[in-house]
């Protein structure tokens, strides 16, 4: 079993391997930065108190909720260091779940549908199914192991959990589950039209006309409900995205463009805060690592 400074060791943001799999248990105080990943995430919950926010909804969590977080979602977990909290992580690369996908079996499904329902969330009944709970199992051991054929059979036990996961999802009813979520349908809206329009003029003065509210209640309700200002989610969001573009091709320029920055050297500066390197250099390191993954 890994502790979170063993997580913490691997560089924020990329993923070399088709996936990673932690078994975290600690009970102590800790404090996490809102913070996104390039990559998928599933959280199997196990035990502890805990709120997890996620692009402005908070998920109070109970025992085997599974959380699924996409790349480039915004989020932090909120914990009660008077319990032990203890879950399982999974990293998940796209890359390698689209090489198994068919023509009738998408397994990015439960990914795509958590984002475009904004709902994160898949709560059982009173624990795992067998099944299930069997596999992360089996997949743990093989995790650790370094018998013959082990990368084989980690692989196959990952794609079964991740399509028992799917199932479970799309046959999941939210409103069971909506006492335990902490929503602001407005700022909701709010965070919407934003990621759909990065690209615009998204002033303060601009959206509190747009949504009818005075700019200071909305900075306030904003910040309340999200845990960020809207100029800094906005920036995060517009560089989050000229990372996407830059990985699919576009020049840092067109990127630069696209994304609502009026100003090259102020989104140079940005950029590099953010990622730690500038655009080229970050672009370059995109291709090492792609390079890496594909041999």
């Amino acid at each position: 079993m890994k502790n979170n400074k063993d997580v913490l060791k691997t560089k924020r943001g990329y993923l070399k391997k088709d996936f990673e799999l932690f078994h975290l248990k600690d009970q102590k105080n800790m404090q996490f930065e809102f913070h996104y990943h390039d990559f998928n995430k599933i959280i199997i919950f196990m035990s502890g108190k805990v709120t997890y926010l996620i692009e402005g909804k908070a998920y109070k969590l109970k025992p085997w909720d599974i959380l699924l977080v996409n790349n480039n979602d915004i989020h932090k977990p909120l914990i009660d260091s008077s319990e032990t909290y203890e879950r399982i992580v999974i990293w998940v690369n796209s890359r390698f779940l689209e090489k198994h996908n068919n023509f009738d079996c998408n397994l990015l499904s439960c990914f795509e549908l958590a984002s475009s329902q904004k709902f994160n969330l898949l709560r059982l009944n009173s624990e795992l199914p067998i099944n299930l709970k069997y596999t992360i199992t089996q997949l743990e051991d093989a995790c650790k192991s370094s018998d013959f054929g082990s990368s084989i059979l980690k692989n196959s036990l990952f794609l079964q959990l991740v399509v028992y996961i799917n199932r479970l999802f799309l046959e999941n009813e939210k409103n069971k589950v909506l006492s335990d979520i902490n929503y602001d349908e407005n700022i909701g809206a709010i965070l919407d039209y934003i990621n759909k329009n990065l690209s615009e003029d998204l002033s303060i003065d601009n959206l509190s006309s747009r949504f009818y509210m005075s700019k200071y209640y909305l900075m306030h309700k904003f910040k309340k409900q999200t845990g960020y200002t809207i100029h800094k989610y906005i920036l995060q969001k517009r560089l989050i995205m000229s990372n996407s573009l830059i990985k699919k091709g576009k020049s840092i320029t067109e990127a630069c463009a696209e994304c609502g920055f009026g100003d090259y050297s102020n989104f140079v500066r940005a950029f590099k805060k953010m990622f730690g390197l500038s655009p080229k250099k970050h672009y370059k390191t995109l291709m090492q690592l792609e390079k890496l993954y594909n041999k």
